[in-house]
C-alpha cells in the first residue's frame, strides 16, 4: 500500500475535464490496490491570472513543492493569445513553474497504435512500428535567456539563447541512460553548423559518448531531423535536443500517431515530477464533454510508473479504461488497442 500526495493543476480550457477523468481512473486503482491518493488542487494559467493576477501564484508553488507528483491539464486562453500587448500571459506561468520546480527534462514517448495507424497523415507503411522517445531540455535556451525584449520604439525584438555545460551534461546523461533501457540508439539534434550553443551541445555529447560505449550516437541538424522524422519515423529510438528545437520537433512528431489526444508526457527534475498530456487547452471544446481524456489518463499511468507502481499503471491503461470519448484535442479517433506503457522505456530510476 502507498500513500501519495498528488497536486492537481487542471488549468484552462478542457484541462478540468481531462484531469477529472484521469482522477476517476486513479481512484479506481487506489480502491482496488488499497492505496491512498491525496489530491490538492491549485490554479495555474489564465484561470490563475483571472483570480490572482499571476499565472503561477505562490500558493500553487507551495502546493507543488509539497506534493510527491503533479498532474497537470493545459494552459492557454484566446483572450491572451489574441492580445500581443498583454503584459501577463498564461504561458509565463508554465515556464515559471518548470524553472521553479527544476523540471529540466521533458519526456515525450511516441508510439503508433496499430488501430490508429490509418489516422496518421502519413502512409501506414511509413508510420507503423514507430516507437521513439523525445527528450527535450526544458529550463534553458532561448525561452529563459536574457536579455530578452523589444526596443523602445517597438521595431526591434531580441531573444538570447544561453546554455551552460552543466545544463547540457545533465540532459545528455539522462538521454544516454534512457537509450540504454531501450534500443541503445541516441540521436542528438542541433544546429551546430550555425549556432554557437549547438556547437557546445555537440562537443559535450562527443566527450560523453565514450562513457556509454553500448549506445550508438548519431548527430543530426534540426532541419534534417524535422524531415527525417516524417520520412523515417521508425529510424529513431531516443532523440535529445535543446528547448526550442524540442518544442517544435515534439509537436511535429505527435501527429504521426494520428491523434494528439493519445500522447502523454512527463517533466522530471531533481525532486517533484510533473505529468501532462501534450495537447493544448482546446478552448473551443471546453465544457462540451467531447475532449479525449486518454492522453491525460496515460500521463497518470506514467505517473504511477514513476513512483514504482508499474503493475497498477498497466491496469490503468487496460481496455476497460480506454472507452474514450469521441474527439481528440484535434480530431476524432477510435480508441487504441491495449498497450501499457513500460517503465524501462522511459522512467527515471
Amino acid at each position: 500500500m502507498m500513500e501519495l500526495k498528488i497536486a492537481l493543476l487542471p488549468g484552462d480550457g478542457i484541462g478540468p475535464e481531462i484531469v477529472g477523468e484521469a482522477v476517476k481512473v486513479l481512484n479506481s486503482v487506489a480502491a482496488k490496490y488499497k492505496h491512498t491518493f491525496n489530491y490538492q488542487k491549485a490554479l495555474v494559467g489564465a484561470c490563475a491570472i483571472d483570480a490572482t493576477g499571476d499565472p503561477y501564484p505562490a500558493e500553487t508553488h507551495v502546493v507543488c513543492q509539497g506534493a510527491d507528483v503533479v498532474l497537470f491539464g493545459a494552459i492557454g486562453d484566446p483572450k491572451y493569445d489574441n492580445n500581443p500587448s498583454a503584459k501577463v500571459r498564461p504561458e509565463q506561468g508554465l515556464l515559471r513553474m518548470r524553472k521553479s520546480l527544476g523540471l529540466y527534462a521533458n519526456l515525450r514517448p511516441l508510439a503508433v497504435f496499430d488501430s490508429l495507424a490509418d489516422r496518421s497523415p502519413l502512409k501506414t507503411e511509413i508510420v507503423k512500428g514507430a516507437d521513439f522517445l523525445c527528450v527535450r531540455e526544458l529550463t534553458g535556451g532561448m525561452y529563459f535567456g536574457r536579455p530578452q525584449g523589444r526596443s523602445e520604439d517597438g521595431n526591434t525584438a531580441y531573444d538570447t539563447c544561453v546554455y551552460t555545460r552543466e545544463e547540457v551534461e545533465r540532459i545528455l546523461h539522462l538521454a544516454f541512460g534512457l537509450a540504454r533501457k531501450r534500443r541503445k540508439q541516441l540521436t542528438v539534434v542541433d544546429k551546430a553548423n550555425v549556432i554557437a550553443t549547438s556547437r557546445l551541445w555537440r562537443q559535450i555529447a562527443k566527450e560523453m559518448a565514450p562513457q556509454y560505449p553500448d549506445v550508438t550516437v548519431e548527430f543530426m541538424f534540426v532541419d534534417n531531423a524535422a524531415m527525417q522524422i516524417i520520412q523515417r519515423p521508425t529510424h529513431f529510438d531516443v532523440i535529445v535536443t535543446e528547448n526550442l528545437f524540442g518544442d517544435i520537433l515534439t509537436d511535429e512528431s505527435s501527429v504521426i500517431s494520428g491523434s494528439l489526444g493519445m500522447l502523454p508526457s512527463a517533466s522530471v527534475g531533481a525532486k517533484v515530477a510533473l505529468f501532462e498530456p501534450i495537447h493544448g487547452s482546446y478552448p473551443q471544446a471546453a465544457g462540451k464533454n467531447i475532449a479525449n481524456p486518454m492522453a491525460t489518463i496515460l500521463s497518470a499511468a506514467m505517473m504511477l510508473e514513476h513512483v514504482g507502481l508499474e503493475k497498477k499503471a498497466k491496469r490503468s491503461a487496460t481496455p476497460s479504461t480506454r472507452r474514450s470519448r469521441r474527439a481528440s484535442s484535434q480530431k476524432t479517433s477510435s480508441a487504441p488497442e491495449a498497450r501499457p506503457l513500460r517503465r524501462q522505456r522511459w522512467a527515471i530510476s
